[in-house]
């Protein structure tokens, strides 16, 4: 009944004009609307911008937002943590949480499975996600680790990994561990993460053969260095293109440079176990498998056993850097220098910190906070370069993620995996398993999501960072919108209509919300909406849009209380008609959420 109320309300006004016109009305929306609305160690990498905004101490609105940003959504508890320290002080604590290893979940899970006959899906590792970007505590974590693999992606989409739900988790793990350390230990454990070595078809690769004329697989040395690292153009240090001299886009890297990198990645294959014997022909191609070799780093196999030099020990040159012929493979020193190359360009901070103030912040940085995270990237303040926790700061504390812009290029869409658990914690939702299951593949457009995390089409993520709908209100001011490359007019509805299913609280599913805050506040519409605001919109739901969904609450109406004939009146008895207040009170709160979920203003991150 709650939605025929909200509808019938004709609240829904805004939200079903956006249904029917799609990206174009979010596009234009975000242009219009413009989105935007410690101690020593807090500020490491951090420039004069940031360390003024690391030590205010924010309002409960503040700490919303920042929330919004940092983690996957912030939760009444948080807020008024927050709230009582400094931005920076959250920020250590979090960098201080200890990590939960996606893969324990997948053993334990194994380990039931196999007692009734059954075995691993990659449904698990979806469970196990949820039961973390949900409830964990090391927030930041969990957002990093999402934002990380929609840059270094592998995907359960891929008919190899699909039935790899340990390994995939394996290396969800990997980039939630790397997130607070270097770039450089992280871009090496991704290199050589057997999921990564499966979907870009490097695990297993070998050498040139002049002979036959086979060559090795370029598929590993292009998208770590168009994708991973430096893009496809040389980058000026705010993230703006450098032009050659004829004036045109400097490209980054030729054929010739991926060429010589693809002989590099060559000679390595699964782990087979702790002993250079161990590494045989047999092993180098699948067989006699170890337990743990789909989590286990790949192995270089370098005439460890018969019939295993695989590795070239040609000429090898890439990005000015020449590795000279060798008599003997050298798989390890090789790599080292490949990815020290990588790591050491200029391009790599302005490149990575771009997409990661994408994912937290805004679709469209100025190229002056380009710069001022990509300096972090360059120096942590303590001449290290790559120091993870320095970025994040840089990101999270920077004026133009502090302070809600009014400019077109302010802000951003959030992406439906984001609004799914921003909507979970702010009504606290848990799993009355334990397991949290029942989530699952998201990615339907025209029945949920259009989205599933691990679950990318293709190596380029589900949306390109540089992704701008036919739009001329976005091409004339030369914006961005990354996400509307999945959002388009099924997506939209698709996303509401699984959204007025999962609003209301069932018994039959597993993870459930706990609305007992909103219906304390059910009887005072305002106040219900006031709340809703903080949670969703971190205190800036338009007054309009506020005016419309108390005005649908309230056309809920709650029966007044009947008492049986003869009751005493103090203290009075349960009203005969209980079961029909509690129903209309839980419609009022329905309503409420249903619509500021609907509402255009709740998609756009300010």
């Amino acid at each position: 009944m709650f939605l025929e109320q909200a509808f019938d309300a004709g609240t829904m006004a805004r939200t079903g004009r956006t249904c029917r016109t799609g990206a174009l009305a979010l596009a234009l929306l975000l242009t219009a609307c413009g989105g935007g609305g410690g101690g020593s160690a807090s500020l490491a990498g951090a420039g004069p911008e940031a360390a003024a905004q690391a030590v205010i101490v924010p309002s409960a609105a503040e700490a919303a937002r920042f929330l919004t940003q940092a983690t996957f959504g912030p939760t009444d508890a948080e807020i008024k943590r927050l709230s009582g320290m400094s931005y920076a002080a959250w920020i250590d604590d979090q960098y201080a949480r200890p990590q939960t290893l996606h893969r324990l979940y997948m053993n334990q899970a194994a380990a039931d499975l196999a007692s009734v006959g059954q075995t691993l899906s990659r449904t698990n590792f979806f469970d196990s996600y949820w039961s973390q970007a949900l409830g964990a505590e090391d927030q930041l974590r969990q957002r990093a680790a999402f934002a990380l693999s929609q840059i270094m992606v592998i995907s359960f989409a891929d008919a190899t990994l699909t039935n790899q739900a340990r390994g995939v988790a394996s290396y969800y793990d990997m980039l939630g561990e790397n997130a607070f350390g270097n770039f450089r230990k992280l871009l090496e454990d991704v290199t050589l993460h057997p999921m990564m070595g499966i979907y870009l078809t490097w695990l297993g690769n070998q050498k040139e053969d002049p002979a036959t004329g086979k060559v090795p697989d370029l598929n590993f040395a292009r998208e770590i260095t168009q994708l991973f690292t430096i893009g496809q153009w040389e980058l000026n240090p705010d993230g703006t293109q450098a032009l050659g001299a004829d004036g045109k886009p400097a490209p980054a890297y030729t054929g010739a440079d991926l060429s010589g990198m693809s002989q590099v990645f060559t000679g390595w294959s699964w782990y087979a176990g702790p002993n250079l014997a161990d590494r045989t022909n047999r092993r180098y191609f699948g067989n006699d498998a170890s337990l743990e070799r789909d989590w286990r780093p790949m192995q270089p196999y370098n005439q460890y056993s018969a019939n295993t030099s695989f590795h070239s020990i040609s000429e090898k040159k890439f990005l000015g850097v020449t590795i000279p012929p060798q008599s003997q493979p050298d798989s390890e020193g090789d790599l080292k220098i490949v990815l020290d190359t990588l790591f050491n360009h200029p391009n790599v901070g302005p490149f990575i910190g771009k997409q990661l103030i994408q994912r937290l912040v805004t679709s469209n940085p100025s190229p002056a906070y380009v710069a001022r995270v990509a300096a972090a990237f360059n120096d942590n303040g303590s001449g290290v370069r790559g120091d993870m926790k320095a970025v994040w700061r840089a990101i999270l504390l920077d004026p133009e993620a502090r302070t809600p812009g009014s400019a077109p290029s302010a802000g951003k869409l959030r992406e439906p995996v984001v609004r799914l658990a921003n909507f979970m914690r702010a009504f606290n939702a848990t799993s009355v398993s334990g397991r949290w299951t029942g989530i699952g593949l998201t990615d339907d457009p025209a029945a949920s999501l259009n989205q599933t995390a691990m679950f990318s089409p293709t190596v380029f993520n589900f949306f390109r960072p540089g992704y701008a709908p036919t739009s001329k209100a976005i091409s004339d001011a030369n914006l961005v919108v990354p996400e509307l490359q999945i959002t388009h007019e099924l997506s939209v509805a698709g996303y509401m209509n699984y959204m007025r299913g999962l609003v209301p609280i069932t018994t039959t599913r597993d993870i459930r919300q706990d609305y007992s805050a909103e219906l304390a506040l059910a009887t005072d519409p305002d106040a219900l909406v006031d709340r809703i605001d903080l949670l969703l919109f971190y205190g800036r739901m338009p007054a309009a849009l506020k005016t419309q969904i108390a005005t649908a609450v309230a056309s809920r109406a709650i029966p007044a209380p009947v008492y049986p004939a003869g009751a005493a009146s103090a203290p009075p008895p349960e009203p005969t008609n209980q079961s029909n207040i509690d129903s209309a009170k839980r419609d009022r709160v329905y309503i409420a959420v249903f619509l500021a979920l609907a509402a255009p203003d709740y998609l756009i991150q300010q």
